[in-house]
């Protein structure tokens, strides 16, 4: 017998007692209720009040600690994420023991953190230690307690609904030694049978590598994909709230997207590029390795299959998603330029230090223009360097957006010249676009003003047009 490993998101995780009765339990009896083993993120928003916010940046915990003049501002935030924790799986279960055990669990293991903190900044007032070469374990130490909490409620939650639940905690909480996180995960579940019982993972593991370093927020997909390699899943599934579909339908319309259905995965790393995660390309990489296929699906729609993604080519060319991204185009002109080689290392070099992340990227005889996902401030501090580099050169920064047209095929389907045409049609205009010869995506780039009425206008010519033919066809 074989198992899947299903991965819930944290604002998912926030109506876990909704999903004990769907999607966890549901119409499952006796044996069927196993075979499953689900890594579970931390409550919707407790991560950003432990390190700082994904979105405005607001501090958390970690943010805090980093920048304290004194003990007060991360001492409160810290009694923060104890309040929130606690209302947190109040809304969740029902019965006063648990809900008692669990605010008895938040209290205990945020006071230890709360020491551990202390006990760092203590040690650190001696010349012999800096704060800074600790920062990192910091915040692998906060980033576990928000999955520890949430897969430990969620445990008790199942437990009392009869199911053979058990937590598998690999936050490595009061753990001697680093181990690396396949011995880490190997370890935890060498133990554990999923035809029997239902294991409650958390997405954040400790490991000696530090999950932090590279993968940051992206730390769960990357425990996630490598637990359903190690363990041999036949499939991982990821629960969303949302269907993977072909493009937002708070723009473009509920009635107008569809559901994607099957896909594989170079339109999910397209999607990555686009700041559009199906999955972390890291996770994906893992899965697609170890030739495990990965599904996506609508938490609170159990019975609907979701999406299929896997290595497989489509079977017709078409247009399977459209979706954009505000971007800031960084121009470099040197008349100098041709034919001189160099100047793209130099520019990629300073990006790279700076930690800009790259979409695309154009160039000709004597301009390299590169569009990433940054900030202004950041793309000033990115325009001083190479400057000092190149200081004959122009430089600019440009805030732009970037609609891309994505599908695992696009050939044949003449999507650069018909999109700039839907585009115009629309009363709107693109200052350049980009086709690659591997034929699964295409990029149009515009004002961001533009960007939203863009994205329509494309989705009304490639997805919509094409279904309402076929109707009138029939």
């Amino acid at each position: 017998m074989t198992h899947t490993v299903e991965k819930i998101g944290g604002t998912s995780m926030s109506r876990v007692h909704e999903l004990r009765d769907t999607l966890f339990i549901g119409d499952r009896e006796g044996d069927d209720l196993y075979g499953r083993v689900f890594v579970v993120s931390a409550f919707g928003g407790i991560t950003n009040l432990l390190l700082e916010h994904k979105k405005s940046g607001e501090a958390g915990v970690y943010a805090r600690f980093a920048n304290s003049d004194n003990d007060r501002g991360w001492h409160e935030a810290l009694d923060r994420v104890a309040e929130e924790m606690i209302k947190a799986h109040e809304a969740v279960l029902d019965h006063p023991a648990d809900i008692e055990q669990a605010t008895d669990w938040v209290q205990s293991r945020i006071e230890d953190a709360r020491n551990a903190l202390t006990d760092l900044q203590r040690l650190c007032n001696y010349g012999h230690f800096r704060l800074a070469e600790h920062m990192l374990q910091v915040r692998e130490l906060l980033s576990g307690l928000g999955e520890s909490h949430s897969a430990c409620v969620t445990t008790m939650l199942l437990q009392r609904a009869g199911v053979n639940a058990r937590l598998v905690d690999l936050s490595g909480w009061r753990d001697e030694g680093d181990i690396c996180l396949e011995d880490r995960i190997t370890k935890a579940m060498e133990r554990v049978d999923p035809q029997t019982e239902m294991p409650i993972v958390t997405g954040y593991a400790q490991c000696a590598e530090g999950l932090m370093r590279e993968f940051d927020r992206g730390y769960s997909e990357v425990t996630f994909s490598k637990l359903a390699a190690l363990t041999g899943a036949s499939e991982a599934i990821i629960h969303k709230e949302f269907h993977l579909s072909s493009a937002d339908p708070n723009l473009v319309g509920q009635d107008a997207v569809r559901k994607l259905g099957r896909t594989n995965y170079d339109v999910a790393d397209q999607l990555s590029n686009m700041g559009m995660e199906a999955i972390h390309p890291k996770a994906a990489k893992t899965l697609r390795q170890a030739e495990v296929p990965l599904r996506v699906t609508n938490a609170f729609e159990p019975h609907d299959p979701g999406t299929l993604i896997d290595d497989q080519p489509a079977e017709d060319p078409a247009v399977e998603i459209v979706t954009g991204l505000d971007i800031i185009a960084l121009e470099v002109f040197e008349q100098d330029m041709v034919g001189v080689k160099g100047y793209d290392a130099a520019i990629l070099d300073v990006l790279k230090r700076h930690d800009v992340r790259i979409v695309s990227k154009l160039s000709n005889a004597n301009t390299i223009t590169h569009y990433v996902d940054s900030s202004l401030k950041t793309m000033r501090r990115v325009e001083k360097d190479i400057a000092e580099i190149y200081p004959s050169a122009e430089i600019r920064s440009r805030t732009l957006a970037l609609a891309s047209v994505i599908g695992r095929d696009l050939s044949t389907l003449r999507v650069l010249q018909r999109g700039l045409c839907a585009v115009a049609d629309a009363g709107h205009e693109c200052i350049g676009a980009t086709q690659g010869p591997r034929n699964v995506d295409v990029q149009f780039v515009m004002e961001r003003d533009d960007l939203k009425p863009c994205i329509k206008a494309l989705h009304g010519e490639f997805i919509e047009e094409p279904r309402a033919a076929l109707k009138s066809a029939a």
